[in-house]
């Protein structure tokens, strides 16, 4: 019987993550659910609960606690709301913990968990980024392991195939480029919201659509992948791959390259965290190379592109700049869903955002541990609101 908890679990990742454990349960793997926790979704969050017989079912949100109460009702699922009650759910003993809340709301609950010597499946890019070294240690430190669950991730996960990182002399993500890869700056500079959250191969939330067509994932990735594979930035390339059959690979210091093909579906990630060393099977879609004709590969343009060099230099400042380069970049993202400032101007106000907290020495307050990230991050959404604020990038100005 393995004890699991999803964390997130009516987001898309926390639903395709029952899903494939319904096809390891119908398999004949024993499932025990611990816990399963939601933002605010509780229909969907209480019929979950009750499926898996969850011993315990939270809703971030604490106005939602009396409707999640009635809905459970008679389950013998307990039931709590709020972000401490989060975090105490995702420090209940687990084997095997789902982290898929979305945002830095999902950091504290994730250092929770990894606690308890769980192997931590990593859909929540927010803790690697902003507090990565903090949350490897805590890992490491309570014997546990951790797989990560981003496709580009697991691609180089799967293809180092417990291989040193170090044996690579590259580590290559792939990138869809977003809706606006062949779009020149001028016409970048008139995008709409609609088409910035219109991703040419998924249906993703908002906020996420739109670090794509900027391509600030990328940027988020190239962190999260220098601190998952203690690789540096230097060693650690994008390559734009439209189709994206091939999610990510590794050039290896003899000259090869191992790659990690699949049909773009996040049920394969996750598939292979919950059953690593192994494999599960699944009815999962199978991949036709003759059907697809070809692959096309090109390097992103920085010009065009600037949130991947930002993304770089957080990693070079250290300290907190990689909660700063990511709370300012929630800010811009915010304003311009908010039709507050134009699409260009996101990457501007995370690269004003850097150098002013690099010029007052607060970028180096970060020292490590929790409240340090959330220091940094609360004053990097600071900033980053005043200079959203201002006329210039009110009227779209640079």
């Amino acid at each position: 019987m393995r004890r699991v908890s999803v964390l997130g679990s009516t987001g898309s990742v926390g639903v395709s993550t029952l899903d494939i454990l319904a096809h390891a349960e119908a398999a004949g793997e024993g499932i025990e659910v611990v816990a399963l926790t939601a933002n605010g979704n509780v229909d969907l969050l209480a019929e979950q609960a009750r499926r898996w017989r969850a011993k315990v079912a939270v809703v971030a949100d604490p106005s939602r606690y009396e409707a999640l109460k009635a809905q459970l009702a008679g389950s013998g699922v307990d039931v709590a709301a709020g972000e401490e009650a989060v975090a105490e759910a995702a420090a209940r003993p687990a084997d095997w913990v789902m982290s898929s809340i979305v945002g830095v709301a999902g950091l504290r609950p994730t250092l929770a968990a990894a606690r308890t010597g769980a192997l931590i499946a990593l859909a929540n890019k927010e803790s690697i980024v902003c507090a990565g070294p903090t949350l490897l240690a805590e890992i490491k430190a309570a014997g546990g392991a951790l797989v990560p669950v981003d496709s580009e991730h697991s691609a180089i996960f799967q293809s180092l195939g417990g291989l040193d990182a170090r044996r690579a002399a590259r580590l290559i993500l792939t990138s869809s480029g977003g809706p606006f890869r062949t779009w020149t700056r001028d016409a970048m500079g008139g995008v709409t919201v609609a088409q910035a959250v219109a991703h040419p191969n998924f249906a993703m939330g908002a906020k996420i659509s739109v670090d794509s067509a900027q391509m600030m994932n990328k940027g988020l990735e190239i962190i999260e992948a220098a601190y998952l594979f203690e690789t540096p930035e230097e060693r650690i390339d994008v390559l734009v791959h439209p189709e994206q059959i091939i999610h990510s690979m590794v050039e290896l210091i003899d000259g090869s390259s191992i790659a990690q093909l699949g049909p773009p579906d996040m049920r394969g990630p996750i598939a292979c965290a919950w059953a690593w060393p192994d494999r599960l099977a699944w009815p999962a879609p199978s991949l036709n190379l003759a059907a697809l004709g070809r692959l096309t590969f090109h390097a992103p343009d920085p010009e065009r592109f600037p949130a991947l060099n930002l993304a770089r230099q957080a990693l070079r400042l250290g300290g907190g700049a990689p909660a700063a380069l990511n709370a300012a970049n929630e800010v811009a993202v915010a304003a311009f869903l908010a039709g507050r400032i134009g699409f260009l101007e996101i990457a501007a106000i995370v690269g004003e955002t850097l150098e002013a907290m690099e010029r007052s020495g607060e970028l180096k307050s970060n020292g490590g541990g929790l409240e340090a990230a959330f220091a940094v991050h609360a004053r990097a959404h600071a900033v980053a609101a005043d200079l959203a604020a201002r006329p210039a990038m009110a009227m779209g100005g640079a």
